[in-house]
């Protein structure tokens, strides 16, 4: 079974929460909850959860403070939160589950599932030192991202990645270092993560990193040469929209 902490400020919520997870989450067991950020500190100190739901916003702090006062635990996390734009997107950004309030049913069960697979590794407290960082930014021009890539978390710089190629319900990531990661999560997924400034797809399969691109070849219907000598196809109604990208861009 999985020890699972509960720190949420709102009672109504709180018990909520504790019904759904007691019908539709066996694999859990509730040892306690939490109202605030001071009875949170002391319940994951005292209690060593595997895993913790933790609200954002609290009477006496943020879910980010309690964090940082216990970042020498090790234990799973799922944040629950209100609509918040900018903790949502530093969230995909440190590859973190989280879940929209009222929670539904469907989406706890696959973010628990998660918890379960990961049952036989020790949680990754570097990624989440990653997401503590993100969150303090004041805007969302995020230079780095967490890619899990089955048993480890990669934490990437951005001008790093050259490109990102679909293969079904994963992406693979090329890298300037030569590396070559598998992430499972769909290229759509990251094509509307990743700063459209300097990323676009050029084809069904390919999403390039404009920075990288250093050569355009006119033969066929057109390909963009990247600087780890890849070849990628331009799609014919993508175009127009690459040559006027190619414009604003130095050629590396």
């Amino acid at each position: 079974m999985i020890k699972t902490l509960i720190i949420e400020d709102e009672l109504k919520s709180r018990d909520v929460l504790m019904k759904i997870i007691e019908k539709n989450c066996p694999e859990l067991v509730v040892v306690g909850n939490a109202s605030n950020v001071t009875e949170g500190v002391e319940m994951i100190k005292s209690l060593k959860p595997d895993l913790v739901f933790l609200d954002i916003t609290m009477p006496d702090g943020s879910g980010f403070d309690l964090l940082e006062q216990v970042s020498d635990q090790k234990f799973d996390l799922i944040f629950a939160t209100a609509s918040n734009s900018h903790a949502i997107r530093a969230f995909k950004y440190s590859a973190s589950d989280y879940l929209l309030k009222p929670i539904d049913i469907e989406e706890l069960r696959n973010a628990v599932l998660r918890v379960v697979k990961r049952k036989s590794e020790t949680p990754d407290m570097n990624n989440l030192n990653f997401l503590i960082q993100q969150l303090k930014r004041s805007d969302d021009n995020f230079q780095k991202i967490t890619l899990p890539t089955g048993n480890a978390y990669e934490i990437i710089n951005l001008k790093d990645i050259v490109r990102c190629e679909a293969d079904g319900s994963y992406t693979y990531f090329y890298l300037t270092d030569k590396r070559k990661l598998m992430v499972s999560a769909s290229l759509k997924h990251y094509e509307e993560l990743l700063p459209e400034q300097d990323f676009i797809r050029v084809h069904h399969h390919n999403l390039i990193n404009m920075n990288h691109v250093v050569r355009f070849l006119k033969e066929d219907g057109g390909y963009a040469v990247m600087s780890d000598g890849s070849k990628i196809e331009i799609s014919r109604r993508k175009k127009d929209m690459f040559m006027e990208r190619l414009k604003s861009f130095k050629l590396i």
